[in-house]
C-alpha cells in the first residue's frame, strides 16, 4: 500500500475510534479475524451492519475476492495502539535495527522516553547516595565497608608514582600486590584520580563518586539492554527503576564504595547488551527476508563489526578486573553451545550466524593476553580463558556444522558439546598441571570461604529460603523469574536468541548467588530487564498501560520483528496516577524500605569516626611512626582505622588472627609484652556480639565514669558506641611507703571532653619499694605526696621518682 493511503487508514482508523466507545472493542475483533483469514465474511465479525458499513466506508475494511479484509492492518494496529505513522519502522526498506532504530529515534530519540529514562537515572542516582552524610564527614570521606580502604590504598600507591593521566609505562610497572588478581580496577581508579590533579582530593573524591556515576552508566546500559530485548521503552525504564531498588546491589555501589564491583558490573551489563544487539540484528532481519539474505545483511552492517569490537573490550577488560573473573566466560560459554544448538535446529548456519560473536571473543582473548605477556597482569590460567573460551566456541560451532550438513538431531549435539567441556577440562588438568591448580585454588577462595555475611546463601534458610530474594533484590526477583520460565518457554519454541543471552545468564547467576550471596549483585542487572517486563505486565493486567509487546499475542507480538520500538510513554491519566502509584510501590516497596537499612549496616558510626579522629591527632602529638600507629580492631573495620591513621590498609590478616583472642582475654597488661611494637592503639565497639563478662572486650568498654584500672593503655576517645586505647610502656612510679603497704595511686583525666577518675594499686614490698606503672599522664596522690606524670614519660616507659 502507498505511504499515502496508509496514512489515510490510519487517520480514519484514529476518529474511528474517537467517534465510538466500542472502537477499541471492535476493531479488535475484526484484527483478530484478519489475522486468522486471508479474507472473511460480514458472518465472521461479531459486529452489526451497521458498524460494520462505517468500517467499510472509512476504509478500514475493503473488499478482496468477494470477501472482506482489513486494508492495512499495521496502520490499523498503530491507530489502536496509539502509535503515529511516522515512528513505524518500513520493513521492506530494513537494513536490520541495529542502523535504523537502535542508535537512532527507535531507543533514544521519543522525549517522553527520554524524560522517562531521566527521571529513573535520577531515581537509581538517589538511591545510591542515601549514606550521604555518613560518607562525608567534614574533610574525610568514610568509605562504607572494610574492602574499599584496600582499592583506596592502591590507587594512592599509583598517585604516589605517577599524576600524568599519560604515563601509561606505570602500567607494566605496578606493585605485584596490585598486578595479580585485579590490576585494571586498580589503573582504573588510578588514571581517574589523575585527571582530576591526582592530588588527596582526587583520590577522595573518585573513592567518593565513581561507584554511583559507574552505576548510572550502568542504567544506561541496562535501559537499552531492555529496550533492545523488548523494542519497549516503557521496560527499559521500569528495569533501571527496579535495578535501582535492588537493596544488595546498592551496597555494592553505594557512594564512597570504591571497588572492583562497579567496573565489574558495568561491563557486564555492556557484554550482555552486546550479545543482545547481535542476536536481535540478526533475528529481526531474518523476520523479514530469507535467512540466507538476513545473514548476508547482518555480516555487511558495518554496526555489527563496530558491536562485535565493542563486544571483546568488554570481554577483554572483564578478565583483568577482578580475581573471579574467569567466572565471567562460563555463562558466556553456555551461551555459545546453545546459540549453536537453536541454529542447528533452525538450519541457520551456526559459523556464518555466530561469526561477529567469535570475532568479538577472538578481540578479547587478544587483549588478554597482550597485557599479560606486555604487563605480567594477572595468573596465566585467567588471562587466557578467553582463549580457551574462543577454542571451545570453535569446536562446537564447526560441531554444529557438521550436525547440520548431516541433518541429524540437535540432541545428539547437545550431548557431544557436554562431552566438549569434560575434554577441556581433562586436558587441562594433564597439560597444564599448575594453572589447574590455580584454578582450583580460586574456585577454593570464592566458593569455601566461610565467616562473612556474604558468603551466605541468597536462599538462605534464616529467611524460610524463598524470602531472601525479597530482602536482598526485592519483588522484581520474582516478577523477573516469572518472565524467565515465559522465556524458556518461548525459547523452545522459537527462534529467539537474544532472549537466551538474558536466559542463561539470569539461571547461571542464580546458582551462583545460590552458594554466595555476593553474586546476587550481577544476578540483579539480566533480573532488572525480566523483572521490568513484569512490572509492566503488572500494570497492564490493572489496566493501567498497554500490554508489554513480548506478551502479546503472536499476531501482534510478530510486530516487533519489523525492528519498532514501542513508542513513548502513555502518560496516565490524571484518575489513573495514585492506581499508578500505589502499584509501583507495591512492587518497589520492600527495596525503598530495605535499601537504607543495609547500606546503613556498613557504614561507620560518628563514634568510629571521632575514634579514628583522636588516634590521628595522639599518633601527631606523640610524634609515632609505624608501625607504632597500627590499629588493631576487629578486622571488618581495620582496613578503616588503618586507612586514616597510617596508610596502611592493604591487609587484614594481622587483626583478623589476633583481635579476637585479645578482647576475650582478661588480663590487656598481661598481653601487652605480645603486643608491644606491633600495635600502637586498640579500637573496640560495641556490636561485635556478645561482650563476654571480666573480658578485656568488657574491660575497655565500661562506663561507670572511670577508665580501665590498667597500666599499657591509654584511653583516647569514648563514645556510646566505641573506645580507643593508644597502648603505651606507661610510667613508673617509684615511691618508698611503709613496708608491705597496699597503696593506691590516683588522679583524674581528661578523654573527649569527659573528666575520668583513674587509679591503681600497688603493694611495697619488704622494704617499703613501690613501684607502679600508670598510662596516663597527671599529678597522682601516693600517700601524702603528690607526683607528676608527663606524657613523655608515658610515651618512653620512664620512671618517675616519688621519694
Amino acid at each position: 500500500m502507498a505511504a499515502d493511503d496508509r496514512v489515510a487508514v490510519h487517520e480514519a482508523t484514529t476518529e474511528f475510534l474517537e467517534d465510538r466507545d466500542d472502537g477499541e472493542a471492535t476493531l479488535e475483533a475484526v484484527l483478530e479475524t484478519d489475522s486468522a483469514r486471508e479474507t472473511w465474511t460480514f458472518d465472521d465479525v461479531p459486529v452489526n451492519s451497521g458498524t460494520f458499513g462505517e468500517l467499510v466506508s472509512r476504509g478500514i475494511v475493503e473488499k478482496a475476492d468477494g470477501e472482506y479484509q482489513v486494508s492495512d492492518p499495521k496502520a490499523v494496529r498503530a491507530a489502536l495502539e496509539g502509535e503515529s505513522l511516522e515512528t513505524e519502522f518500513d520493513a521492506g526498506a530494513a537494513r536490520g535495527f541495529l542502523e535504523e532504530r537502535s542508535l537512532e529515534l527507535g531507543i533514544w530519540g521519543d522525549r517522553r522516553a527520554l524524560a522517562g529514562l531521566a527521571g529513573a537515572l535520577v531515581f537509581l542516582f538517589a538511591m545510591r547516595i542515601v549514606q550521604y552524610g555518613s560518607v562525608f564527614r567534614g574533610d574525610d570521606v568514610l568509605s562504607p565497608g572494610n574492602d574499599p580502604y584496600f582499592y583506596r590504598y592502591w590507587m594512592e600507591d599509583l598517585l604516589s608514582r605517577s599524576t600524568s593521566p599519560t604515563d601509561i609505562g606505570l602500567l607494566a610497572e605496578m606493585p605485584a600486590g596490585a598486578m595479580t588478581r585485579r590490576p585494571l580496577t586498580h589503573a582504573a581508579n588510578w588514571w581517574f584520580a589523575t585527571l582530576l590533579g591526582g592530588d588527596q582530593w582526587a583520590a577522595d573524591m573518585v573513592a567518593a563518586w565513581l561507584p554511583v556515576v559507574a552505576t548510572v552508566a550502568l542504567g544506561v546500559v541496562v535501559y537499552a539492554l531492555a529496550v533492545v530485548v523488548t523494542r519497549d521503552v516503557r521496560v527499559g525504564v521500569a528495569s533501571v527503576v527496579l535495578l535501582a531498588v535492588a537493596p544488595v546491589h546498592a551496597v555494592y555501589t553505594q557512594l564512597g564504595f570504591l571497588e572492583h564491583r562497579l567496573h565489574q558490573y558495568f561491563w557486564l551489563g555492556v557484554t550482555l547488551l552486546a550479545l543482545a544487539l547481535l542476536a536481535a540484528d540478526f533475528t529481526r532481519r531474518r523476520a523479514e527476508t530469507r535467512t540466507e539474505d538476513a545473514i548476508r545483511g547482518h555480516l555487511e552492517s558495518p554496526v555489527t563489526w563496530v558491536v562485535s569490537i565493542g563486544l571483546g573490550l568488554a570481554l577483554g577488560i572483564s578478565i583483568h578486573l577482578w580475581g573471579g573473573s574467569p567466572l565471567l566466560f562460563m555463562p558466556l560459554a553456555a551461551y555459545v553451545a546453545l546459540r549453536v544448538l537453536v541454529d542447528v535446529r533452525e538450519s541457520i548456519s551456526p559459523t556464518l550466524a555466530n561469526l561477529p560473536l567469535l570475532a568479538g571473543l577472538a578481540i578479547g582473548a587478544g587483549l588478554s593476553i597482550w597485557a599479560h605477556t606486555s604487563w605480567g597482569w594477572r595468573l596465566a590460567f585467567v588471562a587466557y580463558t578467553p582463549a580457551m573460551v574462543l577454542g571451545g566456541a570453535i569446536v562446537v560451532v564447526a560441531l554444529g556444522e557438521l550436525w547440520r550438513s548431516l541433518d541429524l538431531h540437535v540432541g545428539g549435539l547437545a550431548a557431544l558439546e557436554v562431552g566438549v567441556v569434560g575434554i577441556g577440562l581433562y586436558a587441562l588438568r594433564r597439560l597444564r598441571p599448575e594453572d589447574w591448580a590455580n584454578a582450583r585454588g580460586r574456585a577454593d577462595d570464592l566458593f569455601l570461604r566461610e565467616g562473612y555475611t556474604e558468603s551466605a546463601s541468597l536462599f538462605t534458610p534464616d529467611y524460610m529460603v524463598i524470602f531472601g530474594p525479597l530482602v536482598q533484590l526485592g519483588v522484581g526477583f520474582y516478577l523477573g523469574v516469572a518472565v524467565l520460565a515465559w522465556a524458556v518457554w518461548l525459547l523452545s519454541r522459537e527462534y529467539e536468541p537474544a532472549w537466551l543471552v538474558l536466559a542463561v545468564y539470569t539461571v547461571f547467576f542464580t546458582v551462583l548467588a545460590g552458594i554466595q550471596i555476593r553474586f546476587a549483585a550481577q544476578l540483579m542487572i539480566p533480573v532488572a530487564v525480566l523483572g521490568g517486563i513484569g512490572f509492566v505486565y503488572v500494570l497492564s493486567v490493572v489496566d493501567l498501560a498497554r500490554r508489554p509487546r513480548p506478551f502479546r499475542e503472536e499476531s501482534s507480538r510478530a510486530v516487533a520483528a519489523d525492528g519498532r520500538t514501542e513508542p513513548s510513554i502513555d502518560w496516565p491519566e490524571r484518575r489513573q496516577v495514585l492506581y499508578v502509584l500505589g502499584t509501583g510501590l507495591l512492587v518497589c516497596g520492600f527495596g525503598l524500605l530495605f535499601v537504607p537499612g543495609l547500606t546503613g549496616q556498613i557504614t561507620y558510626s560518628e563514634g568510629q569516626h571521632g575514634a579514628t579522629a583522636a588516634i590521628e591527632e595522639h599518633a601527631l602529638e606523640t610524634d609515632r611512626e609505624y608501625p607504632e600507629t597500627f590499629v588493631l580492631s576487629e578486622w571488618g573495620d581495620n582496613r578503616m582505622y588503618n586507612y586514616f591513621v597510617n596508610g596502611e590498609s592493604r591487609s587484614y590478616s594481622y587483626a583478623r588472627s589476633n583481635y579476637g583472642e585479645f578482647v576475650g582475654g582478661a588480663s590487656p597488661d598481661e598481653q601487652y609484652e605480645q603486643i608491644s611494637g606491633r600495635v600502637g592503639y586498640v579500637v573496640v565497639t560495641n556490636d561485635e556480639g556478645t561482650v563476654r563478662s571480666g573480658s578485656t572486650h568488657e574491660q575497655f568498654l565500661q562506663d561507670n565514669g572511670s577508665v580501665p584500672e590498667l597500666g599499657h593503655y591509654q584511653a583516647i576517645s569514648l563514645s556510646d558506641s566505641s573506645a580507643a586505647y593508644a597502648v603505651v610502656p606507661g610510667a613508673t612510679i617509684n615511691a618508698t611507703v611503709s613496708p608491705n603497704e597496699r597503696v593506691s595511686v590516683r588522679t583524674t583525666v581528661e578523654v573527649d571532653g569527659q573528666t575520668l577518675e583513674y587509679g591503681r594499686d600497688g603493694e611495697a614490698d619488704g622494704e617499703g619499694r613501690l613501684e607502679v606503672t600508670v598510662a596516663y599522664p597527671g599529678t597522682y596522690e601516693v600517700g601524702d605526696r603528690n607526683i607528676t606524670v608527663t606524657q613523655a614519660n608515658v610515651e618512653a616507659g620512664e620512671a618517675v621518682a616519688g621519694g
